[in-house]
């Protein structure tokens, strides 16, 4: 892995609350930095494609590969109504 340099301008009162906050954690203002946005770019990784994981290997003659867009949907559907909190 290759570091670079780089330069960000900060509000004063934001650049002290840093500073304090990696003082408290004893890291350096700059690895404070780093594992910010290395937590923040790790947590914006896409989902896996569920194509890609419904075409995996061989389903050994279950009826999975048959249905997996109805499962899928109903796994969706299910989701969503659990997220509005319906009751069906």
């Amino acid at each position: 892995m290759t570091t670079t340099r780089t330069q960000i301008s900060l509000d004063s009162e934001i650049l002290r609350r840093a500073k304090t906050r990696a003082a408290g954690l004893g890291v350096s203002l700059a690895e404070y930095v780093r594992r910010l946005l290395a937590r923040d770019l790790e947590q914006a990784r896409p989902a896996a494609d569920p194509a890609v994981v419904f075409d995996l290997g061989d389903s050994g003659g279950s009826e999975v590969a048959r249905y997996k867009d109805d499962y899928v949907g109903e796994a969706v559907d299910a989701e969503y109504r659990r997220g509005r909190g319906s009751a069906g």
